[in-house]
């Protein structure tokens, strides 16, 4: 099962390019979508409820103001979390997958996008509620009728994957990776997207390095300065060139949106770790050598 679609290997995550993050104009977003374009970084990852279900419409917009052609980049979205939101009637969080509002969601969402398709659809998160047959005839409905052509899931266990694939294929899977979050590599997560070639995406790829304090970020870090030095190169890239060495092939989604580090993280993608180094930093991160 290998995808028909060749997506940019540093995906454009753009959940913070609204409200909830930088709050982007409508001409800085035009300009971001044609620099990531320019510049090796060619599919954009959305979901519904981005910017309190607003960054899709915003981004639709933009890229109609935009020197990108629909044809050179590849649009992800997903479908599925119930927010509790002024925008919206509902009275708990929850979850949907009946077979209409999948095919409303996705409607709605190409709407919002201003685009006649969908590269990659996902469920967003499981739900205990969710039928394989429910979702399966949603979703070959609107493969049958152009409106997406290939589908996925976010956040979903082997098992779940599998309880799908009962009834339709599973071409992605994105989770979150990273060199401090890193346990699917030992749940069978990525064991399963390579087995079935599913494409693994990996979502907050840097972790909580630069965010949270402590001893395994001194510990990282310690054998972080020696590896730039090594390497010519800063913690972004190799916190991503680590992701990259993984033989699942993963594909990461990159939350910045500034023009230096996104062509950093482009630039990542030459950076080819010796397997020490990456031992090295994975030993950092756990605090132990491996078993």
């Amino acid at each position: 099962m290998k995808n028909d679609i060749k997506y940019s290997k540093i995906i454009a995550g753009t959940m913070t390019w609204g409200s909830w993050g930088r709050q982007l104009t409508s001409a800085e977003m035009t300009d971001l979508i044609d620099f990531c374009k320019d510049h090796q970084i060619s599919s954009f990852d959305h979901a519904d409820i981005y910017g309190d279900y607003a960054n899709e419409e915003a981004f639709g917009k933009a890229f109609l103001s935009s020197n990108t052609k629909r044809e050179e980049v590849q649009f992800i979205t997903k479908c599925g979390i119930q927010f509790v939101t002024k925008v919206r009637s509902n009275k708990v969080k929850h979850y949907d997958y009946s077979t209409d509002y999948i095919i409303w969601s996705a409607e709605r969402s190409l709407v919002k996008l201003k685009t006649d398709y969908l590269d990659l659809f996902l469920l967003h998160r499981p739900s205990p509620l969710m039928h394989p047959d429910e979702v399966a005839e949603a979703i070959y409905r609107l493969q049958k009728e152009g409106k997406i052509r290939e589908f996925g899931v976010s956040n979903f266990t082997n098992s779940q994957v599998a309880l799908l694939e009962k009834s339709i294929p599973v071409k992605a899977n994105q989770v979150e990776f990273s060199l401090s979050a890193n346990k699917v590599m030992y749940d069978g997560t990525f064991d399963d997207c390579i087995i079935h070639n599913r494409m693994a995406m990996a979502w907050s790829p840097l972790g909580g390095y630069f965010r949270e304090n402590g001893q395994k970020r001194e510990r990282i870090e310690k054998v972080m300065k020696e590896l730039e030095e090594k390497y010519k190169a800063n913690a972004s890239q190799l916190l991503l060139a680590w992701i990259l060495k993984h033989p699942a092939e993963v594909y990461p989604v990159v939350g910045t949106t500034n023009e230096d580090r996104l062509n950093e993280s482009v630039l990542a993608q030459e950076i080819v770790l010796e397997t020490e180094d990456w031992f090295s930093l994975l030993t950092a991160s756990e605090g132990h050598e491996v078993p």
